[in-house]
C-alpha cells in the first residue's frame, strides 16, 4: 500500500513538473518571437519615415533631404485601396532604377542586404536572404496602411 502511494506520488509530480516546463517553453516562445519586418523598419527606415511611418514625427535624417518624406500609412489609400505591393518592394531594393520614381533619395537596402548576408556567411545565398529582408519590410508597410 505504501509502495503504491509513492508511486502515485512520484507520476504525478512528474506530471506536475512536465506541465510546467512544457507551459514555461510555450510562454518563453512567445515572448523570444521576432518581428522581422518591425525590426528592420525602425532600424532602418524610421530614421526618415518616423516610426509610425506617417513622416509627421520626423525621423533624424528627414532634415537633411530635399523631397517631402512620404506618408507610408497612405499608400493603399493612394492607389485606389490596393496596396502596390510590388512597387514597394521595388522601391526597397532599389538596385534596379525605377522609371517613376525619378531620382534615387531613397537607400539602395538590395545592396546593402547582399553585403550583410556575405558578411554572414559565404555560404548563404545571399539573394534570398537580401529578398526575405525586403519582403518582410514590404509586409510591414502593408500592415502599416490606415483602415
Amino acid at each position: 500500500m505504501y509502495s503504491k502511494l509513492v508511486e502515485v506520488f512520484a507520476i504525478g509530480v512528474v506530471a506536475v513538473g512536465v506541465v510546467t516546463t512544457a507551459h514555461a517553453q510555450q510562454n518563453m516562445a512567445a515572448d523570444k518571437s521576432v518581428d522581422i519586418g518591425k525590426w528592420e523598419f525602425d532600424s532602418h527606415c524610421a530614421i526618415c519615415h518616423g516610426l509610425s511611418g506617417t513622416a509627421k514625427e520626423e525621423g533624424a535624417f528627414s532634415s537633411l533631404l530635399s523631397k517631402t518624406i512620404p506618408n507610408l500609412t497612405t499608400l493603399s489609400k493612394n492607389n485606389g485601396g490596393v496596396f502596390p505591393f510590388a512597387r514597394v518592394y521595388q522601391t526597397i531594393d532599389g538596385r534596379e532604377q525605377v522609371q517613376a520614381h525619378g531620382t534615387r533619395e531613397m537607400p539602395v537596402w538590395g545592396r546593402d542586404y547582399m553585403a550583410m548576408s556575405a558578411n554572414i556567411s559565404p555560404y548563404y545565398d545571399h539573394e534570398a536572404f537580401a529578398r526575405g529582408k525586403i519582403l518582410a519590410l514590404t509586409e510591414y508597410v502593408y500592415r502599416l496602411q490606415a483602415k
